[in-house]
């Protein structure tokens, strides 16, 4: 579905209407859904796909998707999230998985910037290599 400019324009409005102290609020992002479904104004379903694309890559931004080989001890996991913090700021959420295939080291993906520094991708880098 291909959305119009004034919508796109509208929803990234009302995105920004739903940021309190720079952060998206729940609560303001479900009383601006609810207010536009009530109301039901022109070319509402366009503005509330791409509002929802807008929350969906906010909430992507926010979340440390952290993989490792080997599960992580509370120093190693305090240090990651410090390194994390310099880079992306304090209000980040966390998850700590633990990945087998990786072989060795850990991969960190943060809304579409990915850090790998696993064994199997280097093994993989010099397999091209050759």
């Amino acid at each position: 579905m291909k959305i119009s400019r004034q919508a796109q324009r509208e929803a990234k409005q009302l995105f920004q209407a739903c940021h309190v102290e720079g952060n998206l609020s729940d609560e303001k992002v479900r009383e601006t859904v609810k207010l536009l479904t009530e109301k039901k104004p022109r070319d509402y379903v366009a503005v509330l796909s791409h509002l929802h694309r807008l929350v969906k890559l906010d909430v992507q931004r926010r979340t440390a998707d952290v993989q490792s080989a080997v599960a992580l001890n509370d120093s190693q996991q305090n240090q990651v999230k410090e390194n994390l913090a310099k880079l992306y700021g304090n209000n980040l959420s966390y998850s700590f998985t633990e990945n087998a295939e990786l072989l060795g080291g850990m991969r960190v993906k943060v809304g579409s910037d990915v850090y790998d520094g696993s064994v199997r991708t280097r093994l993989a880098k010099l397999e091209e290599s050759f």
